[in-house]
C-alpha cells in the first residue's frame, strides 16, 4: 500500500508519498503567494490549486520506485475558504482566504444584528468573526452581484480538489462546522434557515467526515495527474486538523500547536465547550469536538522580516536570535501584523514593536518576532484554561519545529512540555495517514512515533513572566492609535 497526500497551504503546496508502514518516499513542493489587491483583502485563484495538485503528483510518481503502485489518495488545505464557483464547477474569482482576510467587518456586526450573537454562538460553536464563512459571502453579494449571481456552489482547497479528482461535490464535516452561521454544530448538519439567509442561490455540498472516501479518480482526473483512475479519494480537512491528526494529536485533553505561516492550537475534546473567544468545532474524526484558537501571523513575520534582511539563511538567522538572548535585548513585539484572531479578535489590529534602538541588529528582530508568537500561545492556552479546556499532553509540528530555538523558547514562556513526531512534515502527512486509514487502517503511532521532548527550561520562566505581563499591556495601550492608522491606510488605498 502507497499513499499520497496533498495539502494546499498559505506559501506553498506540499506533496507527500508514504509507503505502508509510515516511511516517507518522496516529497515535493511548490511555493506561491497570495494576493493582496486592497488593505485587509487575502485571496488566491482556485485553478492554481489544481494546477499546483497535478504538477505535485506527477514529480512524486517520478520519484517512487518503479513497483509503486498509489492505493488511495488525501487532500487537505487551508480554511475555511470562500471560493464560488457556477455550476460546472468553474471557480467565478479568487477564493476568500480564512481570518488573514479582514473584508468583512461590516457584514459580521449586520448579521449579529440580524441572527443574533449569542444564537450564532450556541448553535454553531463559535461567533462570527474574519474565520467566518458567511459573513464573506454577505460581503461579495453586496460588492459582487454579478458574481454571486452565476454562482452555485461553495468550496475550500480540500473540497476543490476532491470535486476536481472525483466529480463529487462534498464538504466535510469539521471545514463545514468553520462555515459559520452555515452549519449547526449541534445536530452537525447544514443549518438551512441561515443558509438560504444568507445564501438563498447555494446549492450546499452533502457532508463526509474527512477520513470517508468521497469517490474514485475519473478518467479524466488521471490523465491530468498520472494517478491510476478509480483509486480512493478521502473528503480531507482543513490543514491544521490534517497536522493534528499527522502527529497523534486527537486524543482528549491533547493541545496541537501547530508552527507554520500562521499559529494554530487545537485542543481535542470529548464535549462542546462554548468560548466567545475561541472557536468550538467539530472534531476531524466523529465523536470529537475541537477548542481552537489561532494567531494570524507567525512564520510569516519571520519569513518578511527575512526578506527585509536580503533573504540570508534561516540558520543564519537562528543564530543571531539565539546570540541576542532572552528578552531581546528589550525588544518586545506585538504579532500582529495582519489584525489578530484569536483571543483578541481584532481585524485591526497592527504589529508594533517595542523598545527599539540604533544599536538593536537583526538577530535581535528576529528573537523578538520569536518570542511575540510565544507570548501569543500563551495567550491562547490562557484563554482555553480558563475556559475550562483540560490541556493534558501538547503536541508540535510544522516547518518551525525544525533548528530547535523557536519550540525551545515557547516551552520556556509558557511553561508547557511540548512532544515531536519523527516526521514533522504536518498536514500531507496527516491527509496521507487519512487516506492509508480508509483502505488499511494503520495507527498513527506506529507510522510516527515520538522523537523528542522540549522541555521548558524554569530558569528562563521568571523573565519571561516578566516580558509577558508587558505582552499584555502593550495591546490595550496601543489598540487606538493601531485602528486610526488601519483607518487612515483604508483611506490612502481607496
Amino acid at each position: 500500500m502507497t499513499v499520497i497526500g496533498v495539502d494546499i497551504g498559505t506559501s506553498s503546496s506540499k506533496g507527500v508519498l508514504v509507503d505502508e508502514d509510515g516511511s516517507v518516499l518522496a516529497t515535493a513542493v511548490r511555493p506561491h503567494t497570495v494576493d493582496r489587491p486592497l488593505p485587509g483583502h487575502v485571496e488566491m485563484d482556485a485553478r492554481v490549486w489544481w494546477d499546483e495538485f497535478s504538477s505535485l503528483t506527477r514529480e512524486l510518481l517520478k520519484s517512487a520506485p518503479d513497483d509503486t503502485s498509489v492505493t488511495a489518495v488525501g487532500v487537505s488545505g487551508m480554511g475555511p475558504c470562500v471560493a464560488l464557483a457556477d455550476a460546472m464547477d468553474t471557480p467565478l474569482r479568487p477564493a476568500i482566504l480564512y481570518g488573514v482576510d479582514t473584508r468583512a467587518t461590516e457584514q459580521i456586526a449586520r448579521l449579529d444584528d440580524e441572527l443574533g450573537r449569542d444564537a450564532v454562538l450556541r448553535r454553531c460553536g463559535s461567533l462570527l468573526s474574519t474565520q467566518a464563512v458567511g459573513p464573506k459571502i454577505a460581503w461579495l453579494a453586496e460588492h459582487e452581484p454579478d458574481v454571486v449571481a452565476r454562482a452555485r456552489r461553495l468550496y475550500m482547497p480540500s473540497s476543490y480538489l476532491v470535486v476536481r479528482l472525483t466529480g463529487t461535490y462534498v464538504l466535510d464535516h469539521h471545514s463545514a462546522s468553520q462555515a459559520v452561521p452555515l452549519y449547526d454544530s449541534v445536530a452537525q448538519e447544514w443549518y438551512e434557515p441561515w443558509a438560504r439567509h444568507i445564501a438563498p442561490w447555494l446549492e450546499l455540498p452533502r457532508l463526509l467526515w474527512p477520513g470517508d472516501i468521497a469517490g474514485q479518480v475519473t478518467a479524466e482526473a488521471a490523465d491530468a495527474t498520472g494517478l491510476p483512475a478509480g483509486i480512493p479519494v478521502i473528503a480531507g480537512t482543513i490543514d491544521a486538523w490534517s497536522e493534528a491528526l499527522s502527529v497523534g494529536a486527537q486524543r482528549t485533553g491533547d493541545l496541537m500547536l501547530m508552527y507554520g505561516s500562521t499559529m494554530f492550537l487545537i485542543n481535542t475534546l470529548s464535549e462542546r465547550l462554548l468560548v466567545p473567544q475561541l472557536w468550538s468545532t467539530v472534531g476531524a474524526l466523529p465523536g470529537t469536538r475541537s477548542l481552537a484558537g489561532g494567531m494570524a501571523t507567525s512564520g510569516m513575520i519571520t519569513d518578511w522580516l527575512r526578506e527585509l534582511f536580503g533573504t540570508p539563511e534561516h540558520s543564519e538567522l537562528l543564530a543571531g536570535a539565539e546570540a541576542s538572548g532572552p528578552g531581546a535585548r528589550g525588544l518586545l513585539m506585538l504579532p500582529y501584523f495582519a489584525g489578530e484572531r484569536t483571543p483578541v479578535a481584532d481585524p485591526h489590529a497592527r504589529g508594533v514593536i517595542a523598545g527599539l534602538t540604533v544599536e538593536h541588529t537583526r538577530g535581535d528582530l528576529y528573537r523578538a518576532a520569536l518570542e511575540a508568537t510565544a507570548f501569543g500561545v500563551r495567550h491562547n492556552v490562557g484563554a482555553m484554561r480558563a475556559a475550562g479546556a483540560d490541556i493534558r499532553r501538547v503536541v508540535a509540528v510544522g516547518g518551525g519545529t525544525r533548528g530547535g530555538l523557536w519550540t525551545r523558547i515557547v516551552s520556556a514562556v509558557t511553561g508547557l512540555e511540548q512532544e515531536i513526531r519523527t516526521v514533522t512534515l504536518g498536514a500531507s502527512y496527516g491527509a496521507a495517514f487519512l487516506a492509508a486509514s480508509a483502505v488499511g487502517g494503520p495507527l498513527i503511532d506506529e507510522w510516527n512515533p515520538v522523537r523528542e521532548r522540549i522541555v521548558p527550561g524554569p530558569q528562563l520562566r521568571s523573565g519571561y513572566d516578566e516580558l509577558y505581563a508587558l505582552y499584555l499591556r502593550l495591546y490595550p495601550a496601543t489598540r487606538e492609535i493601531s485602528h486610526e492608522l488601519a483607518e487612515h491606510r483604508r483611506h490612502t488605498a481607496g
